[in-house]
């Protein structure tokens, strides 16, 4: 039977200090004669105002490390650093909407003979006529053990609960949040007095590698998909983004933001 490359299609955020990590390794790794990129799609994140992002920021790191982390930002914007200028640099098409929701994006997924999307820190929640677009589905890369850390800034949560490594999940997706099967993990250690900074660069580059273990592990003649462990969402918990007191007790346990 003849083969083909799995043809993929990425959605995520734009985030020019992290998230961009990731496909630094990933556009550079993935081997393009048994993956396909046919799409990048890059949302705005939290999908609200920046001045209101600004803020939540910081009131997470504190005022100190916030300017130090918006020195960053404007650094990766005046140098034209992105996402989207990493795929196309790569050959990767960009594919812009104002949501992954839309019923002409949605159709132009299936137009595309997209196999799986990828997600990786997509700032939208996937509705069913998105998730069932690709052939064999959307898969999801989670920087936390699940479903013990469902939710947001899983890294942060899994320090501060004094875990000995921070492990990057990857899963199917199903309309519910963070609860598809788990197809592969990976613990990435943890140090005392840790950053949230290290361990976020570390998982991001980590997790770019176990995403390209996990799609060739579908195939695109078949119609196979990898084995997944389905997941008792029950046992876990959900977290939402930390507030100060979970900060202070972060930051109690010696470890630190930047």
């Amino acid at each position: 039977m003849p083969s083909r490359p799995l043809r993929v299609h990425v959605i995520t955020e734009d985030d020019p200090l992290y998230v961009v990590r990731f496909f630094e390794v990933f556009f550079a790794s993935v081997p393009r004669d048994r993956i396909e990129i046919v799409g990048v799609t890059v949302s705005r994140a939290f999908h609200e105002p920046l001045h209101r992002t600004a803020q939540r920021i910081r009131r997470f790191y504190g005022t100190v490390d916030f300017m130090r982390l918006l020195a960053r930002w404007v650094r990766a914007k005046v140098s034209g650093a992105s996402i989207a200028s990493l795929a196309r640099t790569a050959g990767f098409p960009v594919v812009p909407t104002t949501t992954v929701n839309d019923p002409d994006f949605v159709r132009s997924i299936s137009a595309a003979d997209v196999d799986v999307i990828v997600s990786v820190a997509a700032p939208e929640v996937f509705r069913a006529p998105l998730l069932a677009a690709p052939r064999l589905g959307c898969i999801n890369i989670h920087s936390g053990r699940l479903p013990q850390y469902r939710g947001m800034m899983p890294t942060f949560w899994q320090m501060r609960a004094g875990e000995p490594c921070a492990t990057v999940t990857i899963h199917e997706m199903a309309e519910r949040l963070d609860a598809g099967g788990v197809i592969a993990t990976l613990d990435f250690p943890l140090q005392p007095n840790d950053s949230l900074d290290r361990v976020i660069i570390g998982t991001k580059r980590a997790g770019a590698a176990l995403m390209i273990e996990a799609l060739l592990r579908f195939d695109a003649v078949t119609g196979r998909r990898p084995t997944s462990t389905p997941m008792d969402v029950a046992a876990g918990s959900y977290y939402r983004f930390p507030d100060p007191r979970s900060v202070a007790e972060f930051r109690a346990r010696g470890h630190r933001m930047l």
